[in-house]
């Protein structure tokens, strides 16, 4: 009876101090719009920038605050990690493939598993903010209308005089 009294608390013990050391890890952050520092990312349009509030995207999971131009569009692909967008301002179209768009506002929320073929156009004439949450290095592979992989370049052509 004795030994068991003496597990418990020592698991009780170890529990409560590996619980400790995992808060101590973690930092509160608080990330205000006006100190964004909003940044291009390779393999994406010009019109598409992002600041990351957490995490690193290239390495890992990741919290960004993205930003598409006014009409910016991001044709159909796909991302490796599953995405959560939660739309902050603007009007951005989302489709997925094979289903019919639909133009999600500030507050509202979207899910997409990963490799699911996606596509988004900022409408109207204010920037589309919304925050990305990816559960795993964040990567853009596009595609064409058949949903074969294509390169960039391909998928998004840069405009006449750029």
């Amino acid at each position: 009876m004795l030994f068991r009294h003496f597990m418990l608390v020592a698991v009780l013990t170890l529990t409560t101090s590996f619980g400790v050391v995992a808060q101590a890890v973690e930092s509160p952050i608080v990330g205000p719009v006006s100190a964004a520092k909003f940044m291009a990312i390779p393999n994406a349009p010009d019109c598409f920038t992002i600041a990351v509030e957490k995490g690193d995207p290239m390495k890992g999971p990741s919290v960004i605050l993205a930003r598409f131009a006014p009409h910016c569009v991001a044709p159909f692909h796909w991302h490796t990690p599953g995405e959560t967008l939660m739309a902050v301002s603007g009007a951005l179209e989302t489709q997925m493939k094979d289903n019919k768009a639909m133009v999600v506002h500030a507050g509202d929320f979207v899910y997409l598993p990963s490799r699911h073929v996606h596509r988004a156009n900022c409408t109207g004439a204010e920037p589309c903010l919304v925050f990305l949450s990816s559960d795993a290095a964040f990567d853009i592979h596009w595609v064409d209308a058949a949903g074969n992989e294509i390169p960039f370049e391909q998928a998004v052509p840069k405009s006449p005089g750029k």
